[in-house]
């Protein structure tokens, strides 16, 4: 499945844009932040493309500008046990990351409304959460513009990646919460 956005394509993830992949996920101020390792090579981010980034609801976003087919980050929604909130029937959470010379500008929120879209129209979810490691004021940003409303701290919580303790941001936002705001006008 692929979804369209006015500045973004969201596609399934391909083996052969791990070479994107790793150009993005090599630095350490992208992964640490969401909680997973830096990408060590090409064959690394092969094998997470084969591994994580293959799952269902998972899509690479590609900008339109520019032309290339090359990834700039990912967008997904995590079912059952695959994210970091216990989700109960209908319920999923977000997830996302982009690569640093794609910060600011727009892009992973525009792809997470046209996934909050997909799982609320299409899925028939009845709330997605979010969460984000506490100092991970990007990600923090991009639930306030998508609509997300602040639930709890989870100060428990292990970083199911690194193993080390970190206390995550949690929100989320149910389908009456989305419908008001796309019948509002702020939610396009």
């Amino acid at each position: 499945m692929q979804l369209q956005t006015k500045r973004c394509v969201l596609r399934p993830w391909r083996e052969s844009d791990a070479p994107a992949l790793y150009a993005c996920a090599r630095d350490a101020r992208v992964g640490p932040a969401a909680g997973w390792p830096v990408h060590t090579d090409v064959e690394n981010s092969r094998q997470i493309i084969r591994e994580v980034l293959s799952g269902e609801e998972v899509y690479a976003v590609v900008p339109r500008e520019g032309g290339a087919d090359r990834p700039a980050g990912s967008v997904g929604l995590l079912f059952g046990a695959a994210g970091n909130v216990p989700l109960a029937e209908g319920e999923a959470e977000l997830g996302y990351w982009i690569g640093v010379p794609f910060w600011g500008q727009g892009l992973i929120p525009e792809a997470a409304r046209a996934l909050l879209r997909h799982g609320f129209a299409d899925l028939g979810l009845r709330a997605i959460w979010c969460s984000c490691y506490e100092g991970n004021e990007k990600s923090r940003r991009v639930q306030e513009k998508c609509g997300f409303r602040f639930h709890h701290i989870d100060r428990e919580q292990t970083c199911p990646l690194t193993g080390a303790p970190r206390a995550a941001y949690v929100s989320r936002i149910t389908r009456g919460q989305w419908e008001q705001l796309c019948e509002s006008g702020r939610f396009d």
